[in-house]
């Protein structure tokens, strides 16, 4: 009987122990999907900040720091703007650092967001890659070609890629060093031009054709693009001799929801007119609050962005190419951009009767 009861004894011990060991293992876990979420909610947060108020909130520090005794920190930060007033439209100064860094691992996460390639791009001749839609924000556009935490460089080996954004972002200080290293350009001529035949070959130019205009009409569910009559990057690519390569961002439309106003309404109005005055739209959108996901915010919704990228269209260098050469190359562009989108929309959550509307 003494053998029986230390028999049991033993297994309930046993039984107790690995127990425990469960649920020790479930708490860990629990733990660490919490401080991972914790961290992707921090990495989303400090994007905003960054690209939204850094800028500003700088400005207004240098500011009022001329009105007090420390005014040299701004004084001398001022010369410097001014001695680096080209920088940005000259190259820039990228860092790998600031591009590899895991932060933007988190932030990759949180959606999650994802690279795709379907044609290889060879590293002996310049790329203009067309990025469809706008969206809101451009988080698609941002992580796959301003990070390396969809692994852009790995799967093309030798291309370098340099989102281009609003040129007044390049006037704002703190923001105009934080935008180059990750290797935004301003969007004009003279940067663009300067990437495709300053820096040798293997670089790659993206442009988010839309732009302003198309972030009004963004809404989820919604796949309209303002591009019929965006002929310029398409002039820049025979001018230069760089390949035009198409890629949409799945998922890109489903971050915010966006305050439409009435087509003919006052506020409508003045929201085209301000975007026509100052390059930029003013959007009135929410997405999810800091609290929960069902409070309202700015924090963009956790729902997946696939970026595929396309079949470059060959294009050839032409110094001064006629309209009709540019619409012929704009119309190939076209119809590489929608050979991708139908091949890969079902694949991205879209239906087989999704259709790619072009403005």
């Amino acid at each position: 009987m003494k053998t029986i009861i230390a028999a049991y004894s033993q297994d309930l011990s046993g039984l107790t122990l690995r127990s425990a060991l469960r649920s020790v293992s479930a708490a860990t876990t629990q733990l660490q999907e919490q401080l991972r979420s914790f961290m992707q909610l921090l990495s989303i947060l400090q994007w905003i900040f960054s690209f939204l108020v850094m800028g500003l909130a700088f400005l207004m520090v240098f500011i009022c720091l001329f009105f007090t005794h420390l005014w040299p920190i701004s004084a001398l930060y001022l010369s410097w703007v001014l001695l680096d007033w080209d920088t940005p439209e000259t190259g820039g100064r990228r860092s790998e650092w600031v591009r590899n860094c895991s932060v933007w691992n988190y932030f990759r996460d949180y959606f999650p967001i994802q690279l795709v390639k379907t044609h290889n791009l060879p590293p002996g001749r310049n790329y203009i890659i067309g990025s469809h839609p706008h969206g809101i924000l451009c988080i698609g556009a941002f992580c796959n070609f301003v990070t390396e935490s969809t692994g852009f460089s790995q799967k093309f080996p030798g291309i370098r890629p340099h989102l281009t954004t609003l040129t007044g972002n390049f006037r704002l200080p703190i923001l105009r060093e934080y935008m180059m290293s990750g290797g935004l350009c301003p969007v004009n001529r003279k940067s663009i031009g300067y990437a495709l035949s300053q820096k040798g070959r293997g670089n790659a130019v993206v442009i988010v054709v839309g732009g302003a205009a198309e972030s009004l009409s963004c809404q989820p569910g919604v796949t309209n693009l303002i591009l019929s009559n965006r002929r310029g990057f398409v002039r820049l690519a025979l001018e230069h001799g760089a390949d035009l390569v198409p890629s949409y961002s799945f998922g890109e439309t489903d971050l915010y929801q966006q305050v439409h106003f009435t087509e003919g309404s006052l506020l409508h109005a003045a929201q085209h007119r301000f975007q026509k005055l100052f390059g930029f739209a003013p959007c009135f959108f929410y997405g999810r609050g800091l609290t929960s996901p069902q409070s309202k915010g700015f924090i963009p919704y956790s729902r997946p962005i696939t970026t595929v990228i396309g079949e470059p269209v060959t294009v050839p260098q032409i110094q001064d190419p006629s309209p009709e050469i540019v619409d012929r190359y704009h119309n190939m562009y076209k119809c590489s951009l929608l050979r991708l989108f139908h091949e890969n929309k079902t694949k991205h959550g879209l239906g087989e009767n999704a259709e790619l509307r072009i403005l």
